[in-house]
């Protein structure tokens, strides 16, 4: 593991850029960038256009290893090229900021209040290629919905088990069980979370640690035990859908935790500007995620 990676990831003080819209959700992320879908024929072409706003934003000035401590990829990006470096290598190398992969291939059906992870196929080689390329971790999604018990045990032990094979292959796990912003038991889901979460911690393997992805709860400082606790080394927070303003007020309410926003991070960006509207934008952006996260 790179030394100067963890500490940054352990100590810097920003956001971490969450640019790892996968099949599902691209189409949405182009919509919103002003690419409908008659701008690519096929899924081929989707994730080509995909690349391009991905591209657009790594390599632009507002963006850096000034304010952004890492990035989290989709797979496909990882094996593409920025400025004819592989990816992860032209975040680290060029812009310090440190690389994560998303690695979950999506959700079940929901049972118990819960969507867990589907099978990752491959996972080893998967995780193998990873080492390779340069990250320095990876993320995985699964979703709570309601505050069943059953459900959250389920969902928590599913992302420890993949956690620590993803510690033993001498990645960083970032383990992300999202609860539903529109949950209508948001506060009794995340206690109990929380308690699942801090009941499993310690089991981890001798020296390993993990990260967290929550949803900006709905008590203030909810996770602050979290944060402290010294098997995290890092919580960040997801942003679930809230306005960026909304998602930056309820993280400066949040000592400890830091943004990893995706939604929030590319509001108002259109591959219709010029690239100084778009950088002047993503400043903006940037800077008020950069601020929240630092509170």
């Amino acid at each position: 593991m790179d030394q100067q990676q963890l500490e940054k990831v352990r100590h810097g003080k920003g956001l971490i850029a969450a640019l790892d819209q996968s099949g599902g959700s691209t189409p949405n992320a182009l919509r919103l960038y002003g690419v409908s879908q008659d701008h690519y024929a096929d899924e081929t072409e989707m994730f080509d256009r995909i690349h391009e706003m991905r591209t657009r934003i790594i390599t632009s000035p507002s963006f850096g290893g000034d304010r952004i401590v890492g990035a989290i990829l989709f797979e496909m990006t990882m094996d593409r090229q920025i400025d004819g470096r592989h990816s992860a290598d032209y975040l680290w190398s060029v812009k310090q900021v440190v690389p994560f992969l998303k690695i979950d291939k999506g959700l079940t059906e929901e049972v118990d209040g819960v969507q867990l992870m589907k099978p990752i196929d491959g996972l080893d080689g998967l995780l193998e290629w990873a080492v390779a390329e340069g990250m320095f971790g990876t993320k995985m999604r699964s979703v709570v919905k309601l505050a069943d018990r059953r459900g959250i045990e389920a969902i928590v032990d599913q992302q420890f088990e993949l956690g620590r094979t993803i510690l033993a292959a001498g990645l960083v796990p970032i383990l992300e069980p999202e609860v539903d912003v529109n949950s209508p038991q948001k506060g009794a889901a995340e206690k109990l979370l929380e308690a699942a979460i801090l009941a499993r911690i310690d089991d981890l393997p001798t020296g390993g640690q993990v990260m967290c992805k929550l949803t900006l709860p709905e008590v203030n400082g909810f996770y602050s035990h979290l944060a402290a606790h010294p098997r995290i080394l890092r919580v960040v927070a997801l942003s679930g859908g809230y306005p960026r303003d909304d998602a930056n007020d309820r993280l400066a309410h949040n000592p400890g935790l830091i943004a990893s926003f995706s939604r929030a991070l590319t509001e108002g960006l259109t591959a219709q500007q010029s690239d100084d509207e778009f950088n002047t934008v993503l400043d903006t952006s940037i800077q008020s995620i950069y601020d929240a996260s630092i509170t």
